[in-house]
């Protein structure tokens, strides 16, 4: 009889709860028996440990390099043979992969089917579909029965059920696993307990906010003190961030967690999975953790550790949250404009390239960037604690500007100007930056997925691909906060010239329009204000389609920390273009 030589693909994954190589043994052992008869031999073999059955071949180390090995003339194998389709397939995994196999001419066993299977047998295609179906129930099944065994051990026992003990709270061994099978292996049970050194932290926190303080206060005042923030104290479990200072949402996550009352509670957070790429579904999910609202956490029946804060503090500090609308879970309620301010939406700080903020002070409008000190010692930025910025001394400078380019001995020259400076750069740099950023991050996923297809390590090339996901993302916010002014079509010079002329006297039109209009007025020539407190002065940049470039127009305003009704800084003239 003639000798097959047979490759062996099996898999073992955390789920199973299996001894990889027990789980090795009795899937090789039942690929051999099926092929033995047959003069079948295994002379190489992949085998997965650790890896989900959802995870694509092309994300499973050794599936992917059998994948890797089917491609090469000199194999070594003839056919590969497979110890369980529900542990080799998963969903739709078959239809995407056997084809590979049909296409290099290489056979593929399964037990089931007593032998190889037929590409052109419609059965053999419907039994493995079935199989993927059933691997995947089966998975499912396995979550619910976790997550339901989980919710009951919160709830009646109040277990800790892993994961970073809160701020304030310590681990303690409290002796062997109450599951005999993980007390066997050495496994321990722990609980919280109360850290000397931070639950007073905790109790200084609901008591400031409780006093009236808001989250940058406290933040600020924690910093101020040297109290180490999370991440600072407890560094082993926190290397992903920074540790520099506290920030105002480690603030937030303390005042919202209903764990310090004593109680465990479980399910605040969820795992969702989301396609890795949507423009290639077989590349599968990836595992991200969202805030599930409040009504689906879980709570234990009664106190499992040491409180830190009595429940009526905690109702307190809840209530006060919600009342500022950024409860646990709620949305931030739209608060209504009571007051118009011109230059809304269009006035950045030059030191941090935010937006200012319109605010009222003794019954005049001001324009205010708050920036935390903890934020700017985390980002190395000199930004002082406010710069304030009062709209009555820009408005005269800014007409005056606006009049001057737009008047009638400067019209021809002002289009010249908007049509030529079409083609410059978009003057705004945090979007310029962030479509850059966004090109490097397309490229980069391309540079990992033929990694990926190269062979690379399936593991680490994920972590690398998600990572980038995540960046992207994040890059995609930034542009869509673009104005929509800012992604136009060029125009024509009579277009252009047309515009200007329906403006008119635009002096005019600013000085008798009501505010709303007036606003609409900026709004529509496309003005971007840029505010250097250092200089005192206000780069004008008008974009009604294409760009518009002026100079510097002085400005009365400074660095304060004051309140916003003190002048500081005197009056600069100049000329914009």
């Amino acid at each position: 009889m003639t000798t097959l030589p047979f490759a062996f693909l099996g898999r073992c994954s955390t789920e199973d709860q299996q001894d990889p190589e027990s789980s090795r043994g009795w899937q090789r052992n039942r690929a051999t028996a099926l092929i033995e008869p047959h003069g079948g031999i295994i002379v190489t073999e992949f085998f997965d440990i650790g890896q989900s059955r959802s995870l694509p071949w092309q994300r499973r180390p050794e599936a992917n390099a059998l994948l890797q090995a089917l491609r090469d003339p000199n194999r070594g194998f003839t056919a590969v043979v497979i110890g369980e389709p529900h542990r080799a397939f998963y969903g739709n995994q078959f239809g995407l992969t056997f084809p590979l196999f049909t296409h290099y001419g290489v056979a593929l066993w399964v037990p089931e089917v007593g032998g190889p299977l037929d590409p052109d047998n419609e059965a053999h295609d419907l039994v493995m579909s079935v199989f993927g179906g059933m691997s995947k129930g089966e998975r499912n099944r396995i979550k619910v029965r976790v997550r339901t065994a989980m919710a009951a051990q919160t709830k009646l026992e109040g277990r800790f059920l892993g994961g970073r003990p809160p701020y304030g709270y310590r681990l303690i061994d409290l002796g062997p696993h109450p599951n005999p099978g993980k007390a066997a292996d050495g496994k321990r049970l722990h609980g919280l307990a109360l850290d000397d050194n931070t639950a007073p932290v905790v109790v200084r926190i609901f008591a400031e906010f409780l006093a009236g303080n808001g989250l940058y206060v406290i933040a600020e005042g924690l910093t101020a003190d040297g109290i180490p923030c999370p991440s600072a104290y407890d560094r082993a479990r926190n290397p992903h961030r920074s540790g520099i200072a506290w920030s105002k949402s480690a603030i937030r996550v303390i005042l919202t967690n209903p764990r310090y009352t004593g109680r465990q509670v479980w399910n605040r957070q969820r795992t969702d999975e989301i396609l890795l790429d949507v423009n290639d579904v077989a590349m599968g999910h990836t595992s991200v953790m969202r805030w599930n609202p409040q009504q689906q956490w879980v709570t234990s029946n009664d106190e499992a550790h040491p409180a830190i804060i009595d429940p009526e503090t905690f109702d307190a500090a809840q209530a006060l949250l919600r009342r500022r609308g950024r409860g646990p879970g709620g949305e931030h309620k739209k608060h209504r404009a009571r007051h118009i301010y011109l230059l809304k939406g269009t006035l950045y700080c030059a030191l941090c390239n935010r937006k200012m903020q319109g605010q009222r002070s003794n019954g005049e409008a001001y324009y205010r960037c708050r920036y935390a000190q903890e934020y700017a010692l985390a980002n190395k930025i000199n930004h002082p604690r406010n710069v304030y910025l009062r709209e009555r001394d820009l408005i005269g400078p800014l007409d005056a500007a606006l009049a001057q380019a737009f008047a009638p001995h400067r019209i021809a020259d002002t289009i010249t100007a908007l049509a030529e400076h079409q083609k410059a750069p978009d003057i705004d740099h945090e979007a310029d930056r962030a479509r850059t950023q966004l090109a490097e991050c397309d490229t980069k996923l391309t540079r990992h997925k033929a990694a990926l297809e190269a062979g690379a390590d399936p593991t680490v090339v994920t972590r690398w691909i998600a990572e980038v996901e995540t960046e992207r993302r994040s890059i995609l916010a930034v542009l869509n906060r673009a104005r929509p002014q800012q992604a136009h079509h060029h125009l024509t010079r009579q277009q252009i010239s047309d515009l200007v002329t329906a403006l008119g006297d635009i002096v005019t039109v600013l000085r008798e329009a009501d505010p709303t209009d007036r606003a609409e007025v900026y709004r529509q020539i496309g003005l971007r204000l840029t505010y250097d407190p250092g200089k005192q002065k206000v780069r004008v940049q008008a974009q009604p389609v294409a760009d518009f470039h002026g100079e510097m127009v002085g400005v009365r305003g400074g660095i304060r920390p004051q309140t916003p009704s003190t002048p500081a800084g005197n009056r600069c003239s100049c000329v914009a273009q």
